[in-house]
């Protein structure tokens, strides 16, 4: 419970032990898939339907959210990253910025909103329409923009894909159905806990490789820091300029889920068959992700009171 009740500075914690227990992530890698289930089992749990339902309403807005999130965001991001000749100097780096412009917002996305007092409704929303196509655009996306760089098969992306997200969303759904509505609120910090625990394994299964990254060549590992810190909040940037006639009310947490990719599940769908690089740029932006509603408060607050007036 007391995990639950300090989520966020937990998380943070989990990502600095990490990086310091490189044994430990050693130990905990080969069950990364596993910790990536039991997050999505833990995130469609949270999952309130009569909320969500009422989030529908706007469909042109989710629909146009979705589009741009799943669909023209990774063009875009295929075209540049091909133009420039990425793939030629480094399959890697070419693979890593595709997983993570083909991946959905991260499951923690509409907590994270909360926090930074956005709408979080409308980043759940998001996250679950991108959820659904999932499955069919990031394989299609890896498959045509990564081609022999693809350490993997696509179809078995999309295959995992589907297992890990429909069977997580079956327990999700049927532990709510069994237990019921009030059950769930009634333990809802214990299950924010939970959800620590397990996000500190994610933490610790991806940063285990950081520090040696970082004693080894030093320069290499900021500038991939540095590469995901641009993406991040370029992206978050870009989307809630894209989507300011809206509102802030809508744009913000649009921006943020975005920007905040789950390059994670990617990972854990590929089955870990990526190269080294692609760990450590996944374990990198797990930095920007989690920091970026810590910068992000301060400011949302001097804004609010503008935004209202």
């Amino acid at each position: 419970a007391w995990l639950g009740r300090h989520g966020a500075n937990a998380v943070a914690i989990s990502i600095l032990l990490g990086i310091a227990l490189p044994p430990l992530g050693a130990l905990v890698r080969p069950f990364f898939p596993e910790t990536v289930f039991l997050l999505l089992c833990l995130a469609f749990l949270r999952v309130d339907p009569a909320a969500l339902r009422a989030q529908f309403g706007r469909a042109k807005l989710l629909a146009a959210a979705v589009v741009w999130t799943m669909l023209i965001v990774p063009t875009l991001a295929g075209l540049i990253l091909t133009a420039a000749g990425v793939g030629d100097r480094s399959p890697g780096l070419l693979l890593a910025l595709m997983l993570n412009a083909v991946a959905p917002p991260i499951f923690a996305s509409p907590a994270l909103a909360a926090l930074m007092g956005l709408n979080a409704a409308t980043t759940l929303a998001l996250l679950l329409a991108c959820i659904v196509v999932t499955p069919i655009l990031a394989p299609a996306m890896v498959a045509v923009f990564v081609g022999p760089a693809v350490t993997f098969s696509p179809l078995s992306l999309g295959l995992r894909l589907v297992l890990m997200l429909a069977g997580a969303a079956c327990i999700g759904v049927a532990i709510r159905a069994i237990a019921g509505k009030a059950w769930v609120e009634r333990q809802a910090v214990r299950i924010d806990g939970l959800n620590v625990v397990v996000l500190f394994l994610f933490a610790v299964a991806l940063m285990g490789d950081v520090a040696a990254n970082t004693i080894a060549d030093p320069l290499y590992v900021i500038g991939l820091l540095a590469l995901s810190t641009a993406v991040t909040f370029g992206l978050s940037l870009l989307t809630a300029l894209i989507f300011a006639r809206a509102g802030l009310h809508s744009a913000l947490p649009l921006a943020h889920a975005a920007g905040s990719r789950n390059t994670g599940l990617m990972l854990a769908a590929a089955a870990g068959q990526v190269p080294d690089l692609v760990w450590l740029y996944v374990a990198l932006i797990q930095i920007p992700i989690y920091a970026l509603p810590l910068i992000a408060k301060p400011l949302l607050r001097r804004l609010s009171p503008r935004s209202s007036a």
